[in-house]
């Protein structure tokens, strides 16, 4: 295995029966029958790797036929054009505006909120966050702080006993060996404990300052949202290459994330720093246990649902960016490979669009430069040198280039002014997207090989974690 990451036990054939999905998610997209979601779930779900060969047979042979089409080129010239007018909705959109942190004056009406761990083996770095989150500028009887620990095999379970004792806000569940779903089941069986009209959830080697929580939960006021992103930032980000292409790829998602919500298009959750409004979650039925990427999977079913995924660019939820690129390898791998499954799993309620045309478009517009276009430079590639002429994509590719550049610049420049002490001048941001461009074309490798990977091999769900180091300065000692 990789530096950085460890293969749970716990697995599914993905051709049994879901029985446990469909009895959580049975009811969770309203206004679709139960014989209509029991079908997209039993030959959905079951059935990833007979749909993933169908998009990856549709995706080469159209790409190979407009290279022998007479009009082949002008269709791609079209649809170009088409990607290019979103493109100008998403770059001349207002970033919406952030709410005003809670005030004090209104401190009795504060949401009560639960704060969710799942940690698993992660003595290095779980007190600091438990410290963080327990010292929160939120009255101690309006938040709740779960920890699940998964079966620990290191002084995890010592540090949260002692924690504990230390924070009374704090609660611990203990997970079994054999416990199964993941970091999914894990939240999943902590759910029903927690009082939370809303629900944050963060990973063990998260970094958030002490106001979180009264600049986050204005931004539920508006009943249309369902869930809230934090911005993710890289701690360790001046480490090497890697780390520093991380930092720009953050920056990219935030300008990608800001501009999307302001077209009415979508919000994407990321895992660490999410808030979720308790109704939201439990009317789409928790956390999907039969996905690698509970996030990814959990963005689609609240669109899905008519809910709204808002933004906060500040604060910022900090995580250990991986160091090398095995590392890297793997975890994007994982999520691209998740962000695919949600495609397959989901496809008949997207395409009827039941997000909504705003959200449909947009989501359509970046399948297509995000996943379609990755598949199709293999063959488009050959195609070309065989018939010796350029790639008839040629005109999307350049454009999907162009919108990284603009999107990590100007990402960047908005977070060095949110955060003054850190500012950049023009050279150095500059420098820094150039960098930051070139490290994604990663992405190209990534989901071209996973595309062609989940299409021809049998695949068993393995859920996969990030080994957290810490900086070395846990206190408590036995």
């Amino acid at each position: 295995m990789p530096e950085n990451s460890w293969p749970e036990n716990d697995s599914y054939n993905e051709l049994e029966p879901l029985d446990s999905l469909l009895s959580e998610c049975r009811d969770a997209i309203q206004g679709v029958s139960t014989e209509e979601f029991e079908s997209e779930f039993f030959q959905g779900l079951a059935g990833r790797r007979r749909k993933a060969a169908f998009a990856l047979t549709v995706i080469w042979g159209s790409t190979v036929a407009l290279h022998f089409i007479v009009w082949g080129s002008w269709l791609v010239v079209g649809l170009t054009a088409l990607l290019f007018i979103q493109a100008l909705r998403v770059v001349f959109a207002r970033p919406l505006k952030l709410p005003e942190p809670l005030s004090e004056e209104t401190k009795d009406q504060w949401p009560y909120v639960s704060l969710l761990v799942a940690a698993k083996n992660e003595e290095a770095v779980i007190g600091r966050l438990v410290r963080t989150l327990c010292n929160q500028d939120y009255p101690v009887d309006r938040y709740e702080v779960w920890v699940i620990d998964d079966h620990s095999t290191d002084r995890t379970p010592l540090l949260l006993e002692q924690l504990a004792k230390e924070y009374r806000q704090m609660k611990v569940l203990q997970r079994p060996a054999n416990a199964s779903g993941g970091k999914s089941g894990a939240l999943n069986q902590v759910l029903p404990l927690t009082r939370g009209q809303i629900v944050g959830v963060f990973d063990a080697d998260a970094q958030v300052p002490t106001d979180m929580l009264r600049r986050v939960c204005p931004s539920f006021q508006r009943e249309a949202v369902g869930a809230v992103q934090m911005r993710k930032a890289i701690a360790n980000a001046s480490l090497n290459f890697w780390t520093r292409g991380q930092k720009a790829e953050m920056a990219f998602d935030t300008y990608l994330q800001q501009q999307r919500i302001a077209i009415g298009g979508i919000g994407e959750l990321r895992g660490n720093g999410q808030f979720v409004r308790r109704t939201a979650l439990e009317s789409c039925g928790g956390w999907n246990e039969e996905t690698i990427t509970d996030d990814l999977d959990l963005t689609f079913r609240l669109h899905l649902d008519q809910w709204d995924i808002d933004f906060v660019i500040f604060p910022a939820v900090q995580e250990e960016g991986v160091t090398n690129a095995i590392a890297l390898w793997h975890q994007r791998n994982r999520w691209a490979e998740g962000g695919y499954q949600r495609y397959l799993d989901y496809w008949r309620l997207l395409v009827s669009n039941r997000m909504g045309t705003l959200k449909t478009l947009d989501l359509f517009s970046f399948t297509i430069i995000q996943y379609i276009l990755p598949a199709a430079a293999v063959p488009d590639c050959l195609m070309a040198l065989v018939r010796n002429r350029p790639p008839v994509l040629a005109p999307i590719s350049s454009f999907a280039v162009t919108l990284p550049l603009l999107g990590i610049f100007i990402g960047l420049r908005r977070i060095s002014k949110q955060e003054k002490f850190r500012a950049s001048n023009f050279f150095d941001t500059l420098v820094a997207t150039l960098r930051g461009v070139f490290y994604l074309f990663h992405w190209i490798l990534i989901m071209a090989s996973t595309t062609a990977r989940m299409s021809v091999r049998p695949k068993r769900l393995k859920w996969v974690k990030t080994v957290h180091h810490g900086t070395g300065d846990e206190s408590l000692e036995f």
